[in-house]
């Protein structure tokens, strides 16, 4: 309970809340205090003011002109030119908060006189009331302060808990020195110690029927006062009946037939009061298992303060030893070198306490805020609860925010990362330094961020949150996909590796370790992976192997190339061939895909095949060591590889054709068709490695991509002929 109590007292005068009213920010302030806090506007913003006033919406006045009565100010409030009177110099409020005195023609003293004690003199047109919490300004209407909502739920709070904190209560039947009283008879009405309730309320006859409960409870039921019936500030004649959901404020009948809230959507009071009862127990739900963690992590720091001093006492003692053992001319350095230990010690231990300290003080007002809500949740005044719902659940979700995962996580490791090197001959002796002699710990893989698509897989890492040693690399190994011994695979500074042609349908298993002028560090944890299965039937995939769907990558092609129909045609803005190849690479089974040639001018010729990553990209496929191909013309084809031309066939290509591609790991060989005929013998033999489909095209050509399809009928693998004919 003690947390709430910031919760419950006035921002202005510091002390408990009296007569609360509601400012339209949702912030609350003492009726009293509101009224030392107005401030009068010069009639020569009267039509700003009136304006404002007649909306009642929140004016966001210029910082500079509200200046009315600084600490700087010598006397008298300035505001657009306007000069008001002298006034004295504003005060502040024991929570800081600054008080400006009313800018109010003082009456005469005997006019003073006049006035009945307790009376307020009347507020003067155009006054303005700023919050002292938001900062934001409201002119008032003709109401005044009356046209702001009490708040009725924060009162009852506040009555609850002081009377929680009152002295205990006495026993009202002891005739001497009374006693602590530990019970109250609800029907009649009196406070009983032990022994006098045995004496004089025996369980027994008639009072065996009393109902006994405890004397906080009893007098918190003897205190309260009956529910009042809420009223609406616009008609207090009107009872408060529905609820605007347009302006989130409960309204009155007479607000429905003739007020601003007729054109708004309204609900019945009682379940909107409900709904937000439920909405503020759920969010309070979140904020809890928040402060949970935070308690948690409070005892976390806490120890860390013991491991801290612990190390630092170890690594203290290790280092005067280390520096006992050296030539008197070490000595000199020994003490600075203590000196650095030290800082770095105290270093730590400022760290996680001022962690502790923000940590200590972030939880406190969250506590304080779920004791307050849940105060809150416990009042029955329907209207009042919804004037304060709104704001308090956006205040939960607001501290439920600030546990983000960062103020979780410790800002400093308890270990200390130094270690003396007393290698040095004695002419360096003076140089003697710290220096950092540990390999890196074992990075932690991402596996939010790992992933496979169709032969390929991504692996992330990073180095532990808390680690302090240097880095100079990386090293990510594979296995084969069978469960065979791992390999390198990439070796540099990146966090982040793709591995293109691996086996389709396989199991990788996959690992990363650190290394620096030390050495290298430990592994990370095995990560498994599965690349893309085949898309044919389970017959077809015993036979043929594995089927993939792949796209046109735009990443790897030559500029010049122009992508459409989700890269899956391509044309090309240049004249020259240019080489653009797929997303996918091939290693292992029985694949085929088809290229239909939707624009075809002039009689170019388009080459089709395979290639590795590193193909030449602005020369025809084919014309480099790295591509497989055969380009083709509207009579005939040739195929070619490192520049060499073999194997002219008769047929060519026009506007509709289609080109198939038939890559066999099985027998490492390549078949090309035209028009679903197979073009010519056996293409290329002898295939292995990883290798991309490819096409090279100009400007008078459009191609479009047709994969994932069904190896031909006239081909079973294993019984193709090297001339061409098939069994």
């Amino acid at each position: 309970m003690d947390e709430m109590e910031e919760e419950l007292k006035c921002p202005v005068c510091g002390s408990f809340y009296r007569e609360p009213i509601i400012l339209p920010c949702s912030h609350n302030i003492c009726l009293a205090c509101a009224r030392n806090i107005l401030v009068q506007t010069p009639e020569a913003e009267s039509p700003q003011s009136s304006r404002a006033s007649g909306s009642a919406d929140y004016d966001y006045l210029d910082l500079d002109k509200m200046s009315l009565y600084s600490e700087a100010d010598s006397g008298y409030g300035s505001y657009g030119g306007f000069v008001s009177a002298p006034t004295t110099p504003c005060q502040k409020s024991p929570n800081g908060v600054r008080v400006f005195p009313p800018a109010v023609p003082q009456p005469p003293p005997q006019q003073h006189l006049l006035q009945p004690p307790g009376s307020y003199p009347p507020i003067p047109r155009n006054s303005c009331i700023t919050c002292p919490q938001c900062h934001r300004s409201l002119i008032l209407d003709e109401r005044g302060l009356r046209g702001f909502p009490k708040n009725r739920v924060l009162e009852g709070v506040v009555d609850r808990y002081q009377q929680s904190k009152a002295a205990a209560l006495k026993c009202q039947l002891c005739e001497k020195s009374p006693k602590e009283a530990t019970v109250m008879c609800e029907q009649c009405d009196v406070f009983y110690c032990d022994p006098c309730r045995l004496r004089c309320h025996p369980p027994r006859g008639p009072l065996a029927k009393h109902r006994l409960v405890p004397p906080a409870q009893g007098r918190i039921s003897r205190r309260a006062s009956p529910r009042k019936i809420s009223t609406c500030t616009e008609h207090e004649l009107e009872n408060l009946s529905m609820y605007c959901v347009q302006c989130k404020t409960p309204v009155c009948y007479q607000c429905l037939e003739e007020g601003k809230h007729g054109p708004h959507e309204v609900k019945a009071l009682g379940a909107m009061w409900k709904l937000h009862k439920g909405q503020l127990s759920q969010a309070l739900n979140g904020l809890s298992d928040r402060a949970t963690e935070a308690k948690e992590f409070l005892v976390q720091l806490r120890n860390m303060v013991q491991h801290i001093q612990e190390n630092g006492v170890e690594f203290e003692a290790c280092l005067v030893a280390q520096c006992d053992a050296l030539i008197d001319a070490l000595n000199r350095r020994k003490a600075q070198l203590l000196t650095q230990v030290n800082k770095e010690h105290e270093h730590k231990l400022k760290v996680v306490r001022d962690q502790i300290s923000h940590c200590t003080v972030k939880l406190r007002q969250t506590t304080g805020l779920m004791e307050y809500c849940l105060e809150v949740i416990k009042e029955n005044d329907p209207s009042g609860f919804l004037q304060i719902s709104d704001a308090l659940i956006r205040r939960v979700h607001m501290t439920e925010g600030q546990w983000g995962k960062g103020t979780l996580t410790p800002r400093m490791t308890s270990d200390f990362d130094l270690t003396l090197d007393s290698g040095p001959l004695l002419q360096t002796i003076h140089q003697l330094d710290f220096v950092q002699m540990k390999v890196p710990a074992a990075p932690i893989l991402q596996l939010e961020e790992c992933c496979t698509q169709n032969n390929s897989a991504t692996l992330s890492w990073k180095q532990p949150p808390l680690s302090t040693i240097a880095v100079e690399g990386y090293i990510l190994e594979l296995d084969d996909g069978n469960g065979g011994p791992f390999r390198e695979v990439y070796v540099g500074t990146e966090t982040i590796c793709t591995v293109d042609g691996l086996h389709f349908n396989s199991t990788y298993r996959s690992r990363v370790k650190a290394f620096n002028a030390s050495g290298v560090g430990q592994y990370s944890k095995t990560l498994v992976m599965q690349t893309s299965e085949t898309g044919l039937p389970p017959c077809d995939i015993q036979s043929l192997g594995s089927v993939a769907w792949f796209t046109f990558d735009p990443s790897s092609a030559h500029p010049d190339i122009l992508f459409s129909n989700d890269n899956l045609t391509v044309t090309c803005n240049s004249y020259d061939d240019r080489v653009v190849m797929g997303n996918t690479a091939f290693s292992r089974g029985v694949h085929y895909w088809e290229i239909t040639i939707d624009r075809y001018d002039n009689h170019p010729d388009p080459a089709f095949g395979i290639a590795r990553a590193d193909v030449l990209k602005d020369v025809m496929l084919g014309k480099d060591d790295k591509a497989w191909a055969m380009y083709v013309d509207n009579n005939r084809s040739w195929f070619m590889h490192n520049n060499s031309h073999t194997n002219r066939t008769d047929g060519g290509v026009a506007k509709g054709s289609t080109v198939g591609m038939l890559l066999d790991f099985t027998r490492r060989i390549l078949i090309f068709l035209l028009n679903d005929e197979q073009q010519g013998p056996v293409a290329f033999e002898g295939l292995e490695g990883a290798f991309y489909p490819a096409i090279s095209l100009n400007r008078n050509v459009q191609v479009t991509l047709h994969t994932g399809l069904p190896i031909p009928d006239f081909y079973t693998p294993g019984e193709v002929d090297p001339t061409g004919s098939t069994c």
